[in-house]
């Protein structure tokens, strides 16, 4: 897979060796020479080029229409939109990640401006934290596209409707979708005759219009709360 990064940080640099070191092809792109040229003599794996992501011209000449995905990954949430609506727009990138510097400005990160996916670490680590404490609650731990869908968490209680069912005997939402249960650390593949027992951490696909449904059949129409994450 091509895979374009903009922004050669901490974050930038880590993610460009670790896609390459898994066999994709990785640029990645740089402002400033002088930390390009260093972050080159650290990746051999990866291309490191000295280039201005927010530049139409400059993402042109680097053939950015060929990528499968751009990453934004700046230290600047400004320059992440730029990057990722020119990205989308212009170039048609069939996926597009962009990170969150400041929560605040999470609500920006959208398909308006060309993202799909936004990833926030003040939000991921508060949900990381909910999700490892709270039992009986839906969590949500990352939005997609332009938020109209997310994954969902809820550590089923001994009261949770559906513990001692089977799968296939769930009326999930139409716009839900059980993608994976951990039981004792342990991934379990959701089959329509896996049992739900306590304490099982149910992960959920779904659309927010979803959510009222998935909290009635998971948890109880009268028992626990949302806990939102953005």
């Amino acid at each position: 897979m091509k895979i374009a990064i903009a922004g050669a940080g901490a974050v930038g640099t880590f993610m460009a060796e670790d896609l390459a070191a898994s066999g994709h092809d990785v640029m990645l792109l740089e402002v400033d020479p002088a930390i390009a040229k260093k972050v080159q003599k650290l990746l051999p794996r990866v291309r490191v080029l000295n280039a201005d992501a927010c530049e139409i011209n400059s993402l042109s000449n680097l053939g950015i229409d060929g990528v499968d995905v751009m990453v934004a990954a700046t230290g600047d949430d400004e320059d992440n939109l730029v990057v990722s609506l020119l990205a989308k727009q212009e170039f048609a990138v069939p996926r597009v990640v962009a990170r969150v510097n400041n929560p605040k400005n999470h609500w920006l990160f959208n398909q308006t401006w060309g993202v799909d996916v936004a990833v926030s670490t003040p939000h991921q680590l508060t949900a990381m934290v909910e999700e490892a404490v709270t039992t009986g609650t839906l969590v949500k731990l990352l939005s997609l596209g332009d938020g109209g869908a997310a994954i969902e968490e809820v550590t089923l209680a001994a009261d949770s409707p559906v513990v001692g069912k089977v799968l296939g005997d769930l009326e999930l939402p139409v716009d839900a979708t059980i993608v994976a249960i951990v039981r004792n650390r342990q991934i379990v593949v959701p089959r329509p005759d896996t049992r739900l027992v306590e304490g099982d951490e149910v992960v959920v696909l779904a659309t927010n219009s979803a959510d009222v449904g998935i909290k009635s059949l998971l948890i109880g129409s009268a028992l626990g709360s949302e806990a939102p994450r953005h």
